[in-house]
């Protein structure tokens, strides 16, 4: 089996990648959207843009002093 990341051999402690480095490299994609499916569908990006503005006024309130 092979890295999906560079290809290299696996290796058992870090499979289905080679080393630490890829596995990380593959979380960041996960984390920034990399592996993403694109839609068509004009709903699917509003219902995103939703989210993500939901997501920071729930997270400003969250970190606001003045919010109780």
């Amino acid at each position: 089996m092979t890295c999906p990341i560079c290809r290299k051999p696996t290796l058992h402690a870090y499979r289905p990648f080679c080393s630490k480095r890829c596995s990380d490299v593959d979380l960041g994609r996960w984390l920034t959207g990399g592996y993403a499916i694109p839609s068509e569908r004009e709903e699917d990006d509003e219902e995103a843009e939703d989210a993500a503005r939901e997501a920071g006024s729930s997270a400003a309130q969250d970190t606001d002093p003045t919010h109780h």
